[in-house]
C-alpha cells in the first residue's frame, strides 16, 4: 500500500500530510499565497523526496479547506467538517466527541459520533474576533510572536477587560490598552479569556466531555488554559494539531 495524501487549503495555510497505515508519514505547513494549486504540488514533490518516494506510491489525493477545489488533480474534494471530524475521531482514539477548532477566519465547533461520523456543528460569525487572523493582528500590535503568547499570560497577575467580538473593535481595544500604558502580559491573558468567553458561549448548548482543540492556535498552552477554566472541564490538544483537518481528508480515502 502507499500513500494517501490530503491536502488542507485554508485561509492562512496549506497543510499537506502524507498518510500510511493510518498514521502520519510526513506533513508541512506552508502559507496561503496566490497560486494555491502550485504551492499544494511543490510540497507534494517535497514531501515524496523526503519519503523516497514517487507519484506512483501515491494511492489517492484528497483536498479539503476553502480552497478545496482549486487542485485539478485531485481523486477526492471533503468538506472540512467532515474531515475534521474523522481526523479526529482516528487521532483521538475514538475519545473525541467534541472539537474546537480555530481556523485562519472562524471557530467552529463540531460533534463527533462514536463512529467518527459529523453529528453536528455550529461556527462564529464572520467578524467575531478569536481566529487565527486576529491573533496575527494582536501579535502585530503588541510586536511579539504569537509563539509567545502562552509565556506572557502565564506572567500576569491579572487580565485586561476586552469585550469585543468584532475583529476591527477588538483591535481598537487593543491599540487602547496599549496607549494606556496595558502591559502586553495582561493584554494576551485578556485576549485568552475573551477567547475562552466566546467558544463557551457557542457551546452553551452542547454536550461536554471527550473536548478536543486543534488548529494553529492549539499549540498556545495559555487559550487552551482559559478554555479549561471557563468550561470547567478537561481540554486535550494531540499531537500536530493543525494537521488533523488535512489527516482527516487523507483518511477518507482509505475508508
Amino acid at each position: 500500500m502507499g500513500y494517501f495524501v490530503g491536502i488542507d487549503l485554508g485561509s492562512t495555510a496549506i497543510k499537506t500530510v502524507f498518510v500510511k497505515d493510518g498514521a502520519f508519514a510526513w506533513f508541512k505547513a506552508v502559507p496561503t499565497a496566490p497560486g494555491q494549486e502550485r504551492l499544494a504540488q511543490a510540497v507534494m514533490e517535497e514531501g515524496l523526496a523526503a519519503l523516497g518516494a514517487s507519484e506512483a506510491d501515491i494511492d489517492g489525493v484528497a483536498t479539503t479547506g476553502y480552497g478545496k477545489s482549486l487542485i485539478a488533480g485531485a481523486n477526492r474534494i471533503i468538506d472540512e467538517v467532515s474531515a475534521n471530524a474523522l481526523g479526529m475521531h482516528i487521532l483521538s482514539g475514538g475519545h473525541a466527541r467534541t472539537i474546537i477548532n480555530i481556523g485562519g477566519q472562524d471557530i467552529k465547533i463540531i460533534q463527533v459520533g462514536e463512529n467518527g461520523k459529523l453529528l453536528d456543528f455550529r461556527m462564529n460569525d464572520k467578524c467575531a474576533a478569536g481566529t487565527g487572523r486576529f491573533f496575527e493582528m494582536a501579535a502585530r500590535i503588541l510586536d511579539t510572536s504569537i509563539q509567545d503568547f502562552a509565556a506572557l499570560s502565564e506572567k500576569a497577575p491579572e487580565a485586561a477587560v476586552i469585550n469585543s467580538t468584532c475583529v476591527v473593535f477588538a483591535e481598537s481595544e487593543i491599540v487602547s490598552l496599549v496607549a494606556k500604558g496595558t502591559s502586553r502580559e495582561a493584554i494576551v491573558k485578556g485576549l485568552h479569556e475573551s477567547i475562552a468567553r466566546r467558544i463557551a458561549g457557542m457551546m452553551e448548548k452542547t454536550a461536554v466531555g471527550g473536548i478536543y482543540l486543534d488548529g494553529g492556535s492549539a499549540n498556545n498552552r495559555g487559550l487552551v488554559e482559559a478554555i479549561e477554566d471557563e468550561l470547567m472541564d478537561d481540554v486535550n490538544v494531540l499531537d500536530h494539531p493543525q494537521f488533523t483537518v488535512a489527516f482527516g481528508a487523507a483518511s477518507a480515502l482509505a475508508q
